[in-house]
């Protein structure tokens, strides 16, 4: 035996003893697929902190427990709970018992020094054995994903979901015995529920906008509400039900997120409100109800577009009641079809009414197409009927539009005998609901293509309007068969009170001020209601895409866009009170009415309108020459001028600016336009040396025309322009160009082309054609015309009720010999007309 204080010789003579095991511990061993698996998993999720090389490699304690089966268990339940801890009892266990005790004594001072003995690798908790000891090849669940209780430190502290809100006091609890014994509670009978009195909303209805309600008081409550489906904007449309109201009890309602800055309710609108319980038991329907009612922009700015708040108070009828709220009187696309259904099973009506399809809207809902006439008894009688073309509710949340449209059908409908009369003369075509998408899920304004349809009547995609492309489509088809008299869009405006119209001026002189007939007419069938100061006539670039607008370049001459409050009547006996559904049917009444005295054979009606609209445009020329510090005198020239700066812009309109097409539209307008400019274009013919001959000759007699003009006239009319005031000369190489490229008068044509080659009448209507082309391009940037042959200081004097206007009368009457000196107006962008 090894002198026992040489360890070296310790060391080898273990070796000696048991070199299986020294083999298996120096033998380099991969690591554990399962051990290396749960030690990421964990560590990913933040549970286990120690380093990799700290953990024991089981692969080789596997080995070894499998063939060295003797160890003790300390623990129960059959499971391995941890080894002994003792060093020295470890290796007692590993050697064999034959030894003698001198060598137990030197192992057990090698073992405490020793590495590999007390190495960590016989430390695993892994392997399940059995009560006998056995190694069950079954792998337990890892301890540390638990939290398991150990004795030498601090308890492990709760852990909470990250979603949970968690205060850091000690909560803590001593425990005690009631020194009574604690009987059960006996119930009286007289026990009371706590009352809950909650409004509970409701808007997932036909027609309904309420996005959300927060209770912020007991009886006050702040409303959001929904923008137009797929936009981020328009909201000014609500209706909603609320229920479980209290009797004699004020709440208050405040909606949040309104856009407009301006709105009626600053000029005393109150909201409309319904009661169930009186509809049921007092057949009371809808009515104004509200106080301390109040817009306001909300204090919050985020840098983004401000919001605007209504807020109001309001007391309940009645306990335990249904209620709703609405910015006008509700009119579905339900309530349509049931109108349309009676109208179609009235055996009279179905007569002189014929009931379309115009087309499918975007959710596949029917856009309906009404075709109102008596029956013709010869085709030279029906070809002889003019039509007008009447819609409504192409914005969704205007549905004043519909009750007007409503009091027409019902009017035009009916036996009387003006009904009779206009469905003899004209043929109707009717569009009650241009937007069922968006009137069925309450938007205010555009359809389910996030679009305001009133800004794409030029569309020409008709997947994606097919509304408004069916509707001119339809009117497009109509216009060659026949003339279309007149052509009304009914609308709704929230800030400004009355009904009034927009249309569209009219540059050809023929038909001067002619436009401005109906209105008027209107206006005095229904003093009450239709206000003409209201009117409007300016054609603005960002309206060009409207109903009026394009129906107006389309060839309809009386194309107008009406426009009804959601507020009431400044006027006459209906004076700062709402309008009713009733005001607005009678409306509609009205315009039946008035189609009439428009289209009477007798023109007196016609002729005082026209003479009462030439004295309004006096009035109107000398308001804006007095605020411009100019006193002029417009005897013999008013009647040449046209409105069209005289008016203030619609841009008070209720109409928004058109959003353009959606981004994923662009291209394929882009490309159906190069298609349908492709069609269009065609070669041009070439023409014969005769042509271009005579081409020639034509060119050289303008010229020759040209270079002949009478040259005092011009001298004339130059020293006239330089008696302009200062603020003329932004107007004076406008005015020299537009002299230069005038068109030779048609007698001095016919005075200098005798000894020409060029045939007169061809001469004549050429100069016609190019005189016309130039009108209709040309703006002369102010007024030349002539004073009267009777000069008379009475500006403000009204035309004779009898005296026509001059309409032939030429561009520059004041060149001509034998004519005063002509007094010359400020540029307001006016035309001249022939």
């Amino acid at each position: 035996m090894p002198d026992v204080t040489d360890w070296s010789s310790v060391y080898q003579y273990r070796s000696n003893m048991f070199p299986a095991l020294e083999t298996e511990l120096k033998q380099e061993t991969l690591p554990d697929p399962y051990e290396d698996f749960m030690y990421r998993h964990l560590q990913y999720y933040g549970y286990f902190k120690a380093q990799k090389g700290n953990l024991p490699n089981s692969a080789t304690q596997q080995h070894v427990w499998k063939n060295n089966p003797r160890f003790v268990l300390s623990g129960s339940f059959g499971e391995r709970d941890e080894l002994i801890p003792d060093p020295l009892q470890k290796e007692k266990l590993l050697w064999p018992s034959c030894l003698s005790s001198a060598m137990h004594r030197q192992i057990e001072a090698v073992s405490r020094d020793s590495f590999m003995l007390s190495s960590p690798l016989l430390k695993s908790r892994q392997l399940l054995h059995d009560e006998f000891g056995e190694v069950n090849t079954r792998l337990r669940e890892p301890r540390d994903l638990f939290a398991f209780f150990s004795g030498n430190g601090p308890l492990q502290a709760p852990r909470w979901p990250i979603e949970c809100e968690v205060i850091k006091e000690n909560i803590h609890h001593i425990e005690g015995v009631p020194p009574e014994p604690e009987y059960f509670y006996q119930p009286t009978g007289n026990e009371k529920v706590p009352e809950d009195n909650t409004l509970l909303f409701e808007s997932r209805f036909e027609s309904g906008n309420l996005q959300k309600a927060v209770r912020v008081d007991t009886y006050e409550y702040e409303l959001t509400l929904r923008t137009d489906l797929y936009t981020n904007k328009h909201t000014q449309w609500f209706y909603f039900r609320v229920q479980n109201t209290r009797k004699d009890v004020t709440y208050r309602f405040t909606i949040v997120n309104l856009l407009k800055p301006k709105s009626l309710y600053t000029l005393g609108m109150k909201p409309l409100m319904y009661s169930q319980l009186d509809a049921n038991t007092h057949n009371i329907g809808w009515r104004r109800e509200g106080n301390e009612i109040k817009y306001y922009k909300n204090n919050m700015d985020d840098g983004q577009q401000p919001f605007y708040c209504l807020t109001w108070t309001v007391q309940f009828p009645h306990d335990q009641d249904t209620c709703f709220f609405a910015h006008f009187y509700p009119y579905t696309y339900t309530d349509l079809q049931c109108y349309l259904l009676s109208v179609a099973n009235n055996p009279i009506q179905s007569q002189f009414c014929k009931l379309r399809t115009l087309c499918r809207s975007l959710a596949g809902n029917t856009v309906y197409l009404l075709t109102i006439t008596n029956p013709s008894r010869t085709p030279q009688e029906a070809a002889a009927k003019k039509a007008v073309v009447l819609s409504a509710r192409v914005h969704p949340g205007e549905s004043n539009g519909s009750w007007i449209m409503k009091g027409f059908l019902d009017f035009i409908l009916s036996n009387s005998p003006d009904a009779e009369l206009l469905r003899d003369i004209f043929v109707f075509k009717v569009i009650p609901m241009l937007n069922p998408d968006g009137v069925i899920v309450g938007n205010y304004r555009c359809s389910l293509a996030g679009r305001d349809l009133n800004r794409h009547y030029k569309t020409i995609l008709k997947e994606s309007f097919p509304c408004i492309w069916h509707t001119r489509n339809m009117i497009k088809r109509l216009l060659e068969e026949r003339e279309v008299l007149l052509y009304c869009d009914f609308h709704g405006h929230s800030r400004k009170n009355n009904i009034f119209l927009y249309g569209c001026n009219n540059n050809d002189h023929k038909y001067w001020l002619h436009e401005r007939v109906f209105p008027l007419m209107l206006s005095k069938n229904a003093p009450d209601k239709f206000s003409f100061r209201s009117c409007n006539f300016k054609v603005q670039k960002c309206k060009e895409g409207t109903g009026r607008v394009v129906m107006w370049r389309m060839g309809i001459l009386n194309s107008y866009t009406m426009e009804s409050t959601f507020g009431g009547s400044t006027l006459g006996n209906k004076k700062d009170t709402h309008f009713t559904t009733e005001d607005l049917k009678s409306l509609g009444y009205h315009v039946c009415d008035t189609l009439l005295d428009f289209c009477d054979p007798d023109q007196t009606k016609f002729t005082q309108c026209l003479e009462e609209l030439k004295e309004l445009l006096q009035q109107e020329i000398h308001k804006k020459f007095y605020e411009l510090g100019q006193d002029m005198d417009l005897e013999g020239s008013w009647n040449d001028i046209s409105l069209s700066d005289i008016e203030s812009s619609t841009s008070g309109s209720d109409s928004s600016f058109s959003d353009g097409l959606p981004v994923h539209l662009l291209n394929m307008a882009d490309e159906l336009n190069k298609k349908k400019m492709h069609k269009k274009k065609k070669q041009k013919p070439l023409q014969t040396r005769k042509q271009r001959n005579e081409q020639y000759q034509r060119n050289n007699l303008i010229r020759e025309l040209k270079s002949t003009e009478d040259t005092p006239e011009r001298a004339g009319f130059a020293s006239t322009l330089q008696k302009q005031p200062t603020f003329f000369k932004t107007s004076e190489n406008t005015s020299s160009s537009t002299i230069k490229n005038e068109k030779p008068r048609m007698n001095e044509v016919n005075g200098k082309d005798k000894g020409t080659s060029l045939d007169s009448s061809k001469t004549t209507t050429l100069i016609l054609t190019k005189n016309k082309e130039t009108m209709q391009r040309e703006k002369p940037g102010f007024i030349v015309s002539c004073s009267s042959s009777k000069n008379s200081t009475n500006t403000s004097q009204d035309p004779a009720a009898d005296v026509k206007p001059n309409w032939s009368r030429s561009r520059f009457l004041g060149t001509k010999k034998g004519r005063s000196t002509m007094a010359v107006y400020p540029s307001l962008h006016i035309y001249t007309y022939p």
